[in-house]
């Protein structure tokens, strides 16, 4: 879970990587501590609302998956398996034969999310996340540079948000909820912050996808 792997287990999953040791972790990220009634962590995104952010979280996402690219030898993954099949099980098959620690972050649509329609709607929900620019897929694979030097590792499965990002927020409570706490002006602000939170994340994948 997001809440071990990003915030109170982090250290151990730290080491576990660090160690170079052929292990395989997968994250399911729900972006709160599910288990325990939904908890905020690092892995909630700024601006949703959860227990001990019932304002809305002020601060962005830790991006763990890029902690764990700084090593350059850990095979590391975002992947959400509504908006592409196809890149799930390639993330996963490369992590397989990757002979070294691998991460694979997988977006997790969760009942604390308060999603309009429920659960039933959790693979639509990937892939609305996704085409919004909420969340993004990109596969980092160390053995393409132990291949050939010249080659980059980092790979940018999303293409490009297609649908407004704000979409996205509005079809799930804990973030619709803000409407009931703060006036418009104030929730179009902190929606247009975690849009920024998001672009910055997705231009920063795309400067890293750049070949010369």
């Amino acid at each position: 879970g997001d809440g071990w792997a990003y915030d109170i287990g982090y250290g151990g999953l730290d080491h576990v990587l660090a160690s170079g040791e052929d292990v395989n972790v997968l994250v399911l990220d729900t972006e709160v501590y599910s288990n325990t009634g939904g908890q905020a962590s690092k892995a909630t995104q700024l601006g949703a609302v959860a227990q001990f952010a019932a304002g809305g979280k002020p601060l962005k996402k830790k991006d763990l998956g890029m902690m764990a690219v700084a090593y350059g030898y850990v095979y590391v993954a975002q992947i959400a398996m509504g908006a592409s099949q196809a890149q799930t099980l390639r993330a996963l098959r490369e992590a397989e034969a990757w002979n070294g620690p691998s991460l694979v972050i997988a977006y997790a649509p969760c009942i604390n999310h308060g999603i309009r329609g429920g659960l039933t709607l959790s693979q639509q929900r990937e892939k609305d996340a996704v085409e919004t620019g909420y969340w993004h897929l990109w596969r980092y694979n160390p053995a393409h540079a132990a291949e050939d030097p010249a080659r980059n590792p980092f790979v940018l499965d999303s293409k490009p948000p297609t649908r407004d990002y704000k979409e996205f927020l509005e079809r799930e409570v804990r973030y619709t909820s803000l409407h009931q706490k703060y006036s418009e002006d104030k929730v179009e602000e902190i929606f247009d912050l975690a849009r920024q939170a998001a672009d910055e994340r997705y231009q920063t994948y795309l400067r890293l996808a750049k070949t010369e």
